[in-house]
């Protein structure tokens, strides 16, 4: 017992040493921030180094570019809205000659990737240049740094370029080893979510929709990487279904990449295409210092468009970082009545969640339809629950490689009564007034009425589901119920159903939105909820993220089965969500 509160003291006193070192560097940095005003010297680079980083919709803007911290969590986030507006900035600035693009380990979504690739494009366009190196590239690094004009590979180095593929995790063998019961409740065949439950490998229907849309988010990375890299689109398919990138050298030959080059020869050539000598230095700003640098557009105008950012899961309450429907009802109904608000964009970035937190939301949402024009722009994810909230909208703009439909409602129970009895030994006895007072009770077999009671609940809630779609898409109910099923629909399949509007990104979205409400250029773009400031955010995440870190510390490969777990539990009740714990790689 000694040892063990030798152990806690130490860390303890770990968390209070980094705790006090962080308000100290912070404090530091925000002095030295308020005393130095941050310049773009001439013939400079905006560096974008997204190795190692978690690429999220929206971060703090006073971001001081921080390493992750000890207990801190283990990978940097950066904004996708950061991103977007270093490299508009970039392309204003006369100073800033190119890019140097390094981006060969990135966790982004590939919806993500393609708004960032085209945001690069627009800064090609300028005349502007773009070198892309890299130690490794992953699959998704490959295709962000396939836009740059040049690529360079480290000699010995790896490109990983073979396609994707989704993993899931099934549970049926784990629940009856602890006698655990599930009891399942779902409308639509394709509502793959309850599948990992009572299922140990993929139905085919499920098997099918993930082959389905896995190819079209295989076919638009194949797409852009053959146009941006000049090879014809065939070859790349070859390429890429054989995997025939096995080393560096073939990544050349191939014509993948440009050249095999180590760091110190890529900053020759930029220093070449800047007109410098050998020995000079190379200015260069990053993607916090260059936004720190550039004001808001139109920042004067009172015409605004209010941007909702929905990202997360859907759950009811005001639970932080998700889509709490408690917070955005107060959010929605605040963009609505807001005079100076002449448009309301939609961000959705959704795998989904709770039913009746999906209907509160749209509610609020119709009734802002009404006055203002509302225009969703859906991102890496805006299914289930994620597209119920969206079918309010005027129009719904999408990426070809959105991730969106699962139009479906599943319900789910668990039975605990082997777990408690036979394995625990604990039993359970009750008394009740009525036939139903212990509905739902976990320590018991349910009874076919009960059972009747919520699969009746279930399919009432789908049908609100399809009326919802129905009336937003201007569709008869039977074309809903033809599309729906719970079915998973890549952006461009969701389009030629009826699904989506537009295919397009963010920005296009913001565009209609202008349009519609009858702006030139005089309006400026305003984001609901308000953003915590970088401060904010790490100490609100502070218990959390301690907790994860010893979590996986002291539970090693057994962690993700466990946060699996713990999402188990959050499912429980009606629920409108994607494929349960899908990872596409």
């Amino acid at each position: 017992m000694k040892f063990l509160s030798n152990v806690l003291a130490v860390i303890v006193g770990l968390l209070v040493f980094w705790v006090l070192a962080f308000f100290i560097i912070a404090g530091i940095i925000a002095i030295s921030a308020g005393s130095q005003e941050v310049t773009v010297k001439e013939n400079s680079l905006l560096h974008i180094n997204l190795n190692g980083v978690n690429i999220v919709e929206r971060a703090p803007e006073d971001d001081f570019s921080l390493p992750p911290l000890p207990f801190l969590g283990e990978v940097a986030n950066v904004g996708l809205n950061q991103i977007l507006n270093a490299i508009e900035a970039a392309e204003e600035n006369e100073d800033i000659k190119g890019i140097y693009l390094e981006s060969g380990l990135i966790a982004a979504g590939q919806s993500h990737i393609l708004e960032i690739r085209k945001a690069l494009e627009d800064f090609k366009d300028s005349g502007k240049f773009i070198v892309a190196y890299g130690e490794y590239f992953s699959e998704s690094g490959y295709f962000l740094c396939s836009v740059a004009n040049e690529i360079y590979l480290n000699p010995i180095g790896d490109l990983e370029f073979n396609g994707f593929a989704a993993n899931s995790i099934f549970l049926k063998g784990l629940f009856e080893k602890i006698e655990v019961k599930p009891v399942i409740f779902r409308v639509g065949e394709f509502k793959s979510a309850i599948e990992p439950f009572i299922l140990e490998k993929m139905s085919e229907e499920n098997r099918l929709q993930t082959s389905v849309y896995l190819e079209d988010l295989n076919e638009v990375l194949v797409a852009e990487v053959a146009r941006s890299r000049m090879i014809p689109e065939d070859k790349v398919q070859e390429i890429n279904d054989n995997m025939l990138v096995r080393t560096s050298q073939d990544a050349v030959d191939l014509g993948l990449v440009d050249a095999l080059w180590y760091d110190d020869q890529v900053k020759n050539k930029l220093r070449e295409k800047l007109g410098l000598e050998e020995d000079d230095d190379i200015n260069s700003i990053n993607i916090s210092g260059l936004n720190q640098t550039t004001k808001e557009k139109n920042r004067l105008s009172r015409n605004q468009i209010a941007i909702i950012m929905a990202d997360g899961e859907i759950v009811g309450g005001n639970a932080p970082n998700q889509i709490s429907s408690e917070v955005f009802l107060k959010e929605i109904r605040k963009a609505r009545k807001n005079e100076d608000v002449k448009a309301i964009v939609l961000r959705v970035n959704s795998p989904g969640g709770s039913a009746v937190a999906s209907e509160v939301i749209w509610r609020e949402l119709s009734e802002a339809q009404k006055e203002k024009p509302l225009i969703v722009s859906m991102s890496n994810y805006a299914a289930s629950g994620g597209y119920y909230i969206a079918a309010a909208a005027d129009t719904i703009v999408a990426q070809p490689n959105t991730i969106t439909g699962s139009i479906g409602v599943f319900g789910i129970m668990f039975n605990t009564q082997g777990l408690l009895n036979n394995k625990l030994g604990i039993t359970t006895d009750a008394v009740s007034t009525g036939t139903y007072s212990d509905f739902l009770n976990p320590t018991k077999e349910m009874s076919e009425n009960e059972m009747a009671i919520m699969q009746n609940s279930v399919e009432k809630i789908y049908d609100t589901f399809i009326n919802r779609v129905a009336e937003g898409r201007g569709m008869s109910r039977e074309q809903v119920i033809e599309v729906a099923g719970g079915r998973v629909w890549s952006g461009k399949r969701a389009k030629e159903a009826g699904l989506v509007d537009v295919l397009g990104d963010f920005k296009d979205a913001i565009g209609i939105a202008a349009k519609k409400a009858g702006l030139d250029e005089d309006y400026r773009v305003v984001m609901y909820p308000k953003q915590k400031s970088l401060l904010e955010q790490l100490l609100s995440d502070f218990g959390a993220d301690v907790q994860g870190t010893y979590q996986r510390i002291t539970m090693g490969y057994s962690y993700e089965l466990f946060q699996t777990l713990e999402r188990v539990n959050r499912l429980q009740g009606k629920m409108t969500i994607l494929p349960f714990q899908l990872e596409i790689d």
